[in-house]
Formats: structure tokens, sequence, C-alpha cells
């Protein structure tokens, strides 16, 4: 029950970053050299809060070990979120 609450607390936190970051311009690394769009975000927001319900799937079915592997999986997808517009600016030697 405690990884399926983690994970469903995550994955609503990301959807709600996800979700406020695709109302917004977004800054020059991440917009315009990274590629993170609005439809970027809006796809990262729509994959968490389909972890959600999984999440609250997994919980209402008492699936502890079903919630380990899928809390696994999506650190692995708000990994790559978080890595994709949090890199910032690379000292480029030319």
């Amino acid at each position: 029950m405690l990884y399926n609450a983690v994970g469903g607390a995550l994955a609503l936190g990301i959807a709600a970053l996800a979700w406020s970051r695709s109302r917004r311009r977004g800054g020059f690394y991440d917009a315009h050299v990274y590629g993170m769009h609005a439809r970027v975000h809006r796809t990262y927001a729509g994959v968490s809060l389909i972890f959600g319900l999984l999440f609250a799937a997994l919980a209402t079915m008492h699936q502890e070990t079903a919630g380990v592997a899928t809390l696994g999986v999506f650190a692995l997808v708000a990994v790559f979120y978080a890595s994709s517009f949090l890199q910032g600016a690379r000292d480029c030697d030319e």
C-alpha cells in the first residue's frame, strides 16, 4: 500500500508540474534547445495521470508487488521528464 501511495502522489505531482509547464512559454534551453514544447509537457502530464490511475487501481486490488514494479517504471519516466528540461546550459568549447 505504501508504494502505491508514494507512486500515486509522485505521479500526481509530476502531472501537475507538467501541466503547469505546458501553460508557460518556457525558457530558452527547454523550449528551443531541448524541444520541450507545450505538447510534450501535456504528453508527460497525460502519462503521469495514467500512472496515477494505475497506482490507485493497484492499491484497491492490494497488489503490493505490482506497485513496486510500477513505481520503478514510473521513476524512470519522472527522471526522463526532469532531466529533459532541467539540464540548463552546458559549457561548450568551440
